[in-house]
């Protein structure tokens, strides 16, 4: 099972490492776009929260406390989703749909790092880490 668990880690990753790859390489479009939603310092926002993601997820892949990587990414996709994707304020039908199933995106991921936060600090965690849980 500890082969599974890796795989599940790795997986669950994959689409934070594109963003985190994302926030780095096109960091002026992004920027943009938090810039419209009123973030402070854009630029600086993308480039911090590109980084914070990559981290977070190079720390989960590794088992360098996964517990604390997977919590980690909580509070990032919750203000991506209640930030970026407030679907609630979009006029147009088709915004407001594409807005909706971003925003369902991320809290769904949001759970699914719960869950891997919860397994993790468990006495019972899944092996294959390079560093056991901090909170277990």
């Amino acid at each position: 099972m500890d082969v599974v668990a890796l795989i599940a880690r790795i997986v669950f990753t994959a689409i934070f490492i594109g963003a985190g790859i994302g926030h780095l390489t096109a960091t002026g479009a992004m920027a943009g776009y938090a810039a419209a939603k009123k973030l402070p310092q854009p630029k600086l926002a993308v480039q911090v929260s590109g980084g914070y993601i990559l981290v977070a997820s190079a720390m989960l892949i590794l088992g360098i406390w996964p517990d604390l990587a997977a919590l980690a990414l909580v509070p990032f996709l919750l203000i991506t989703a209640f930030v970026f994707h407030d679907f609630w304020k979009q006029e147009s039908p088709e915004t407001r749909q594409q807005e909706q199933l971003q925003f369902l995106k991320d809290l769904s991921l949001a759970g699914g790092a719960l869950a891997l936060f919860v397994l993790y600090a468990s006495e019972s965690h899944p092996g294959l880490n390079l560093v056991g849980p901090l909170f277990g």
